[in-house]
C-alpha cells in the first residue's frame, strides 16, 4: 500500500498561485513590446542622387558620392548672383564654403567647398592657368612636416587615382603666368565639404569639379575672398537645382 500525499499547507498554495500569477508580468518586462526607434533618414532627392552618382566612363571610374549626412545648402546648385563679377568668373568665397561660377542674367552655379590650410593662404584674382584630369599630387614641405607619416611618401609625387588627394580635376591658378600655388581640385573625403581642414587648398566634390572642369576654359578669371563678402549667400534669391 502506499501512503496518502500528505496535503499542501494553505499557505504554501497561496504562495504558489500567487508566483503562478506573477511569472507573465515579470517575462514580459524583460521582452519590450514597444517597436524598435526608428532614426529619421534624410531622404535624397533623386535629382541630386544623379548628380552625385557613379562616373563608370571616367578612367577610374569613379563610384557615387555619398551625400546622405552632407548639408543640402553644400549641394550644387543655380542661385541668384548679386555680384558685380562678368559672366565666366569664378567666385570662391572661403569664408562661407562655397564656389560661384558666374552666368549671364544675374545667375550662377554654386558648388560647397571645404578649405584647407593652403586655401586660405591666398586672396585676390588669378585665372586659371592650366587644367588636368586625375592630376598628380605632390605634397608640399608644410604638408610633409606637419603630417610625415601620410605625406612623406609622396614627396616624389602620388599619380592621379581614386586615392589621390587632388581627386578627379584640378585648376591650377596663376598670376600674371606666374603659379601661384593655389588649386582648386576634388576630393577623396567628401565629408570635409563645408568644412575647415587641416590640408589642400579648395576642395570639392568630385562629380563638382568634374562639372565645373567642363565649364570652363583655361584663362577664365577666378576671384579668391577671404574675410569679406560680396554679398550675403544665405539671402539668394530663386535658388533652382535645375540647370
Amino acid at each position: 500500500m502506499f501512503a496518502a500525499p500528505l496535503p499542501i499547507p494553505s499557505l504554501l498554495r497561496k504562495a504558489l498561485r500567487f508566483l503562478t500569477l506573477l511569472l507573465p508580468v515579470a517575462l514580459a518586462a524583460c521582452v519590450s513590446t514597444q517597436p524598435p526607434v526608428q532614426q529619421a533618414v534624410r531622404r535624397i532627392d533623386p535629382v541630386y542622387a544623379a548628380m552625385y552618382g557613379p562616373r563608370p566612363d571616367e578612367p577610374h571610374p569613379l563610384p557615387a558620392t555619398d551625400i546622405s549626412e552632407v548639408d543640402p545648402r553644400f549641394l550644387r546648385r543655380e542661385v541668384a548672383y548679386y555680384g558685380r563679377e562678368e559672366p565666366g568668373t569664378i567666385v570662391v568665397d572661403t569664408d562661407a564654403r562655397y564656389l560661384y561660377l558666374v552666368r549671364e542674367g544675374g545667375r550662377a552655379i554654386r558648388y560647397g567647398i571645404g578649405v584647407g590650410k593652403e586655401g586660405l593662404a591666398w586672396s585676390g584674382r588669378a585665372r586659371v592657368g592650366r587644367k588636368a584630369e586625375w592630376p598628380r599630387w605632390t605634397p608640399t614641405p608644410a604638408m610633409i612636416r606637419r603630417e610625415p607619416e601620410r605625406n612623406a611618401p609622396w614627396a616624389g609625387g602620388m599619380p592621379g587615382g581614386l586615392n589621390n588627394p587632388l581627386g578627379a580635376r584640378a585648376l591650377y591658378l596663376y598670376d600674371n603666368g606666374r603659379d601661384t600655388m593655389y588649386r582648386i581640385h576634388g576630393t577623396t573625403e567628401p565629408w570635409t565639404i563645408g568644412e575647415s581642414v587641416s590640408s589642400g587648398c579648395i576642395r570639392m566634390f568630385n562629380q563638382d569639379i568634374i562639372d565645373l572642369y567642363n565649364r570652363v576654359p583655361v584663362g577664365s578669371p577666378v576671384v579668391v575672398l577671404r574675410g569679406q563678402r560680396m554679398f550675403d549667400a544665405d539671402n539668394e534669391m530663386r535658388v533652382s537645382s535645375a540647370y
